[in-house]
């Protein structure tokens, strides 16, 4: 029996990390929303069927949907980027996706991960914007840094911007893709993949695993325990601001590659 998604069970009531910046849901993928006064940019909008709780997460924030301006997503699977085509027709916002996955978004590749996921992907669109490495995406008093982070799939990036309440300027950041479940080479052989793109996974991450970041965001909730955190946030407490947390998080990541390598061999 086919596995059924229930959206509602992925649902997580929004909170402000920092700022101008909030965690608008879901679990397991992770919708981020940033308040740049001239405008909204949603990371990764997630999966179709839980669009409607991004979408009343957002409302539910004081936010107004038709203000969203840009849409961004870490990379081309289907948990990250199925909601982009309802969302983007909803509110008219230009879309950016790594150039390298846009194969993945517009349907010429079955690689989005969505039969894996037990869905089909339907919502193939074409990016307004393909972004690089070394691309800054700017809006209102926003730039987004993108840095090229391989492996999970060819396009995904690793973002990095300053957030602020104001009196404080933070530096956030966050690897797009870090899952070995697309580098591991019984997937590669099966869509007959080379394992060249796993192994730029690594490299990429020591190019940038020495950057000054204040709060590491999850593209997944587990990744930085986003719902244990945001339980713990007191007025005179932040869990989320930790400048220990970017690095030690990387140094887990290559530390489970080389253990799946290991044991492929």
């Amino acid at each position: 029996m086919a596995n059924i998604f229930h959206p509602w069970e992925g649902y997580t009531k929004p909170f402000k990390i920092f700022g101008n910046l909030y965690f608008v849901g879901t679990v397991p993928a992770s919708t981020h929303l940033i308040d740049t006064c001239d405008g909204l940019i949603v990371i990764d909008p997630g999966y179709p069927q839980s669009l409607y709780i991004v979408i009343n997460n957002i409302c539910e924030l004081g936010f107004k949907i038709k203000d969203i301006k840009y849409i961004v997503v870490t990379h081309g699977h289907y948990d990250h980027l199925g909601a982009v085509k309802a969302l983007k027709e909803l509110t008219g916002a230009k879309t950016f996706l790594g150039k390298e996955d846009v194969t993945y978004a517009n349907g010429k590749e079955d690689l989005t991960w969505a039969k894996e996921l037990g869905a089909e992907y339907y919502e193939a669109f074409e990016p307004d914007v393909l972004i690089s490495d070394n691309d800054i995406i700017e809006l209102g008093n926003t730039k987004i840094l993108c840095k090229d982070a391989p492996g999970h799939t060819p396009g995904t990036k690793a973002f990095f911007f300053d957030v602020t309440d104001g009196k404080t300027t933070l530096r956030a950041a966050m690897h797009g893709g870090v899952g070995m479940n697309s580098m591991k080479k019984p997937f590669l052989d099966k869509y007959e993949l080379s394992t060249d793109i796993r192994e730029r996974f690594v490299p990429a991450i020591k190019s940038f695993i020495n950057e000054k970041v204040d709060i590491l965001l999850g593209n997944h909730v587990g990744n930085n325990d986003t719902i244990g955190k945001s339980i713990r946030i007191t007025d005179n407490y932040n869990p989320f601001i930790d400048s220990t947390a970017w690095k030690k998080f990387l140094e887990d990541r290559i530390a489970k590659y080389h253990d799946m390598i290991n044991k492929e061999e």
